[in-house]
């Protein structure tokens, strides 16, 4: 039986009030979120003042951050970037104010059809990110996400074969990848050297519907055996999307992503624990 203790999550997704989300890690036995949304905001957009209410409440709850779940990154190529990169250095005090060195970002909304002539923009803005990453001892985690231009394994790997290294490291989400026809065994054999988090869920290639780990398409039980052979010890960070909840039409761009329901809506905790649930059958296979 695998007892892998490094699970996390976006606790967002059972509540925004962090009371509630504590409440609900520790009824689980987790003990970190990677934390996104909370009281009633992303996290980086918090006051100092609340940043540290927020993190009292969790040193006195025995809990963790894992990584912050910023949205960084994730606006279109295009649009204005000064402001953007203001949040950013923002987003990395915060990271020390929480005593966390993951900061979960993305690498920007790009057109299908002008993903290369958006490149040099996009390396542009990442190794300015980057640059201000290893001034501020921070490790950014990229995530591969549905319309950025990341979204397959080969940009994801062009991202890290340029800017890899102590403060520029990978996300693998398995569902994301299954959402845009990338096979996740050819995904993990590209960037397996860079792979340090993982999303927890899972999709069908046929819909792109979300179900829990091991229901879909995304060989989440093969990658997680072949991670552990090799000596993986990062987070397994379970992001459900089996329910709505507040912030989700934020979350996605233009359209939501398909849930899976059996034509109820799971409340967010009874989402979070199946998803959990799924992933600890996994871990107790492996």
């Amino acid at each position: 039986m695998n007892s892998y203790e490094k699970i996390t999550g976006f606790a967002d997704e059972i509540a925004q009030e962090l009371e509630i989300q504590i409440e609900s890690v520790k009824k689980l036995g987790i003990k970190y979120i990677e934390m996104r949304g909370v009281d009633g905001d992303n996290l980086i957009f918090h006051s100092n003042d609340k940043v540290k209410e927020i993190k009292e409440k969790l040193d006195a709850a025995g809990i963790k951050l894992s990584a912050l779940g910023s949205p960084l990154g994730k606006i279109g190529i295009e649009d204005p970037f000064e402001t953007h990169f203001e949040q950013f250095k923002r987003a990395c005090e915060i990271a020390h104010m929480m005593d966390t060195g993951f900061i979960r970002m993305f690498s920007f909304y790009v057109d299908d059809d002008k993903r290369q002539d958006c490149k040099g923009e996009v390396f542009e803005r990442i190794g300015r990110f980057v640059d201000y990453a290893k001034q501020s001892d921070v490790v950014l985690l990229h995530e591969n996400e549905k319309g950025i231009y990341g979204e397959k394994a080969p940009q994801c790997r062009e991202l890290m074969d340029e800017f890899a290294g102590d403060n520029f490291k990978a996300i693998f989400d398995f569902a994301n990848f299954v959402q845009v026809d990338q096979d996740t065994l050819e995904a993990y054999d590209l960037l397996k050297e860079y792979i340090v988090y993982m999303h927890i869920k899972d999709a069908r290639r046929q819909n792109g519907v979300v179900v829990p780990a091991g229901f879909g398409d995304g060989n989440v039980k093969e990658i997680l055996g072949k991670l552990f052979e090799n000596g993986f010890d990062g987070f397994l960070s379970l992001e459900p999307h089996l329910f709505d909840f507040k912030g989700f039409d934020g979350l996605e761009r233009g359209s939501k992503t398909p849930i899976a329901t059996s034509g109820e809506v799971l409340s967010g905790y009874d989402g979070f624990k199946l998803a959990h649930e799924s992933l600890k059958k996994i871990l107790s296979e492996i």
